[in-house]
């Protein structure tokens, strides 16, 4: 063999190595959660979407996970174990694994990184979300329409931006569906606990709630609701339809396994990059669960139509005229909130009262 066909060879393989390094015949797709996968509501839905990428491609996907993963250095110890156990992608499933992430990221280049509900990136770490805010208003629009005591109670796991939309959105739309509605807030300061959740239910219902919404990912409110009787709730993160009729009257389901498949695939064929995903009920990242007929005909078609014109776009959950809750101008007359002032929302709308928690 001459010089030139050996050089050809060498150019060859190098070029079959690169194709090999694009396109892995078998991923490795790491999970850390924030809760148990049996606590019925958000990390139960990532749970669910962690196996259907296992059934989607099957042999071509290993997947591990680690659950109830503290916010923290704890979760940078899981991270970098995860990272070091052969994982290609890790998706980190709360907003406390944030710096975790984008510092373990660090460490291991090679890997790709997935970081729910955040705002940091990297090279090889991507941030994704839904648009909780989208179903928000829709349990606002029921909310304002069943209660009967015209009090509403909502249970916040921690002040971020998530959370202040979310309670911002179910505000707006109850009041404009309820002038004389009033919102009570009590920060549980946990994703998940359910003594805590069944305790903050509790003291909303002694204060005159009948509809409790919440924040946090356990069934417990909605115990607490049925044991007191005549008190809606409504699921967070997961449908809860085992409390269906009543207490809970509808739900958000968070839709991860589309992400999870198109992003482990993306791996797979060699194209994942780093990238913000922001997704809502028009994409189907949120999904509004069945509507109890507990609720009357004509209020279900009404928040149906607000479901689908916040779908089509239509209609955005902050339209103006809105003020802050300082009575300052925020949304002029038709105005929409862009999507900076969304993800770093601190303030409360006109209307709430008591303090955003620092």
């Amino acid at each position: 063999m001459n010089r030139r066909s050996i050089l050809a060879g060498a150019v060859l393989a190098v070029g079959l190595a690169g194709t090999a390094f694009a396109q892995q015949d078998k991923v490795k797709a790491g999970f850390i959660f924030v809760g148990p996968i049996g606590d019925g509501g958000w990390t139960y839905e990532h749970n669910k979407a962690r196996l259907a990428v296992e059934e989607e491609f099957g042999d071509k996907v290993e997947t591990v996970y680690q659950e109830s993963v503290p916010e923290g250095a704890d979760a940078e110890r899981a991270l970098t174990q995860m990272a070091l156990g052969g994982a290609d992608i890790i998706f980190t499933t709360s907003f406390g694994y944030m710096d975790p992430t984008i510092n373990v990221a660090k460490k291991f280049p090679n890997v790709k990184f997935e970081h729910a509900t955040g705002f940091k990136r990297a090279d090889n770490a991507a941030t994704y979300g839904a648009r909780f805010y989208e179903g928000r208003a829709i349990q606002g629009l029921i909310a304002g329409n069943i209660t009967k005591s015209n009090k509403i109670g909502y249970i916040g796991s921690f002040p971020i931006p998530e959370v202040i939309r979310g309670i911002n959105s179910a505000f707006i739309h109850a009041k404009k569906a309820n002038p004389d509605v009033e919102f009570s807030i009590i920060w549980a300061y946990t994703w998940f606990d359910p003594a805590k959740e069944a305790d903050a239910a509790t003291a909303l219902i002694e204060q005159g709630a009948d509809v409790i919404l919440q924040h946090t990912d356990s069934t417990a409110p909605h115990a607490a609701a049925e044991k007191a009787g005549n008190v809606y709730a409504f699921g967070q993160a997961s449908d809860m339809a085992e409390y269906a009729p009543m207490p809970r009257v509808s739900s958000i389901i968070d839709n991860w396994a589309p992400y999870y498949i198109e992003r482990v695939g993306a791996v797979l064929d060699g194209t994942w990059e780093s990238k913000d995903t922001w997704g809502g009920i028009g994409s189907g990242m949120v999904e509004i669960g069945e509507i109890s007929d507990i609720v009357p005909e004509e209020v279900r078609t009404q928040a149906l139509a607000l479901r689908d014109q916040i779908a089509s776009g239509e209609y955005h959950p902050f339209t103006g005229p809105i003020n802050k809750q300082d009575g300052s101008a925020w949304l002029a007359e038709g105005e929409t909130a862009d999507d900076g002032t969304l993800l770093g929302m601190d303030f409360y709308v006109e209307g709430l009262t008591g303090d955003i928690p620092n």
